[in-house]
C-alpha cells in the first residue's frame, strides 16, 4: 500500500468518534456540580452516607451533583484549587476554609439520636474499661491517639478540654499520635496500642450498632450528665454545617439551601446520612475560639 501521510477514511472516522465522544466526557465533567465532604470513618462510608443527599440536590436544583469524598488532608487543597463547589466538613475546617478561602454556609446538620434532633455535638475522652486511668491528669505521661489534629471532634474538642484542665496535650503525653479514622482510634484503644483516645460524640454508639464493639468495654473521662444522648466529655458545639465555596453560583446557592432546608427526616437521604435534615446556620464563634486556643498552645 503507498504511504499517502492520510488516514485511510475508516480511522479517520473512528479518530473523530474517540474524539468527540472524549469531549463529550470532558464537558460531562465539567457540567457537574462537585460536593465535597469529609470521610471521617473511610470513602465507603462517606459514599453511603452522602451519595444520596447528591442525588437528592441533583433532582431538586436541576444541576448534576457528584459526590467528591476527602481525606483531612485533603479538604483544603480541594477548596484552594476550586475543585469543589460545596462542602459537608466538620466546624474548625469550615471555620478555617471561611476565613482563608471565604466558603459560606448555607445550612447547619440536624443529627438524629433516639429521635431527638441535635444541632450540637461534643468529643470523647475514653479508655478501656479496665484500664487504671480515672481521671484525664492520669492521661499525662501516656499515649493518646486522637483522629487527626486537624479533626474537630476527633481532636481539637478534646484538646480544650485538657487545656481548659491545665493540661497542654501537645508537650504532656508520651505521644500523641493520629489514627486518621475515628474507628481506627477506638480500635487502637481497644487493642491496647494506646491508653486513650478521643472520637467524636455519637461515634461510639454508631459502632456499638454495626456490631463492631460494645460500648461496656469502654470508660468515658470526666463524662457529662446532661440530656444530649451521646456521651461525651467536652461541652458541645454547633454541627457540621454545609458550606458554599466562592466559586459556586449564588443563584445556585439559593436553590441548594432551600432543598437543603426542604429535606424531609425521613426521606432516603436523611436516612442515609442518619440525619434529621437541616436547618439555618448556626453561629459558629465559639469553634472559632477554641481553635484559637489550640493553635496557641500547639506553638
Amino acid at each position: 500500500m503507498e504511504k499517502t501521510g492520510k488516514f485511510p477514511g475508516s480511522c479517520a472516522t473512528l479518530l473523530f468518534t474517540i474524539i468527540f465522544l472524549l469531549s463529550l466526557a470532558m464537558n460531562a465533567v465539567a457540567g457537574q456540580v462537585k460536593l465535597g465532604v469529609l470521610a471521617k470513618r473511610g470513602k465507603t462510608k462517606a459514599v453511603q452516607q452522602w451519595k444520596p443527599l447528591a442525588d437528592y440536590l441533583s433532582r431538586h436544583t436541576g444541576e448534576s451533583f457528584s459526590l467528591l469524598p476527602l481525606s483531612f488532608d485533603a479538604i483544603e487543597p480541594a477548596v484552594k484549587n476550586g475543585k469543589i463547589d460545596y462542602l459537608i466538613a466538620n466546624p474548625g475546617f469550615f471555620v478555617t476554609m471561611h476565613e482563608k478561602y471565604g466558603t459560606k454556609a448555607l445550612a447547619s446538620m440536624l443529627n438524629l439520636r433516639q429521635g431527638e434532633e441535635l444541632n450540637r455535638f461534643g468529643g470523647v475522652i475514653f479508655v478501656r474499661k479496665d484500664s487504671p486511668l480515672e481521671k484525664l491528669s492520669d492521661i499525662r505521661g501516656k499515649k493518646f491517639m486522637c483522629v487527626k489534629l486537624t479533626s474537630f471532634g476527633g481532636g481539637q474538642m478534646a484538646f480544650r478540654h485538657f487545656l481548659d484542665n491545665g493540661i497542654n496535650p501537645f508537650k504532656e503525653f508520651t505521644s500523641l499520635l493520629q489514627g486518621k479514622k475515628h474507628d481506627n482510634v477506638v480500635l487502637a484503644v481497644q487493642r491496647g496500642i494506646v491508653d486513650a483516645g478521643t472520637v467524636r460524640s455519637d461515634t461510639l454508639e454508631r459502632m456499638e450498632m454495626e456490631g463492631k464493639i460494645k460500648m461496656s468495654d469502654f470508660r468515658i473521662l470526666d463524662r457529662k450528665d446532661d440530656k444530649f444522648p451521646f456521651a461525651h466529655s467536652t461541652i458541645l458545639y454547633p454541627e457540621w454545617p454545609f458550606a458554599a465555596t466562592r466559586q459556586a453560583p449564588e443563584a445556585l446557592n439559593v436553590k441548594v439551601a432551600e432543598a437543603l432546608k426542604a429535606l424531609e427526616k425521613g426521606s432516603p437521604a436523611a436516612k442515609a446520612a442518619r440525619i434529621a435534615g437541616w436547618t439555618a446556620p448556626l453561629d459558629y464563634t465559639q469553634v472559632k475560639e477554641c481553635l484559637e486556643l489550640v493553635k496557641k498552645a500547639a506553638r
